[in-house]
């Protein structure tokens, strides 16, 4: 299981209802064909930074200028690859500004760098491939 955090711009309630849209039929927590767990985590009653190290919590609190409370948090199934359809929802969470932080790298990706292909530190938006290929042990295949 891969695991990506957005962090959008507005209010919660707007991101909920904005999730309701687009994956009707469902209601919190919600999947997308069975392959993407979607779900709200708050700092105050649920696991958000929980096992974050505080420089990339403080990285992320200056992305987005204060400190956020909640987030959209999308489990991706390993069955899968995922880029696409985590892309494509990144797109919908994040069309009103905010970041979000894949399991690969600290950093707060904007929409804009996500959807240009922006290399940063030697990756992508989750690139989970590069960062297999940077961490494989040396004589494994």
């Amino acid at each position: 299981m891969r695991t990506v955090f957005v962090f959008p711009a507005g209010e919660r309630a707007e991101t909920i209802a904005a999730l309701d849209r687009h994956l009707n039929q469902q209601r919190h927590p919600w999947t997308l064909d069975g392959n993407l767990y979607i779900d709200i985590d708050e700092e105050q009653n649920g696991c958000l930074f929980s096992d974050w190290e505080p420089d990339d919590v403080a990285v992320l609190d200056g992305a987005v200028g204060f400190h956020p409370t909640w987030a959209v948090q999308i489990d991706i199934s390993g069955r899968i690859d995922g880029t696409a359809e985590v892309h494509q929802l990144i797109a919908l969470l994040l069309e009103h500004g905010g970041v979000a932080i894949d399991d690969y790298s600290a950093h707060p990706w904007t929409v804009q760098e996500i959807q240009s292909g922006a290399v940063i530190d030697g990756l992508r938006f989750f690139d989970f491939r590069a960062y297999n290929e940077r961490n494989r042990e040396p004589g494994r295949s």
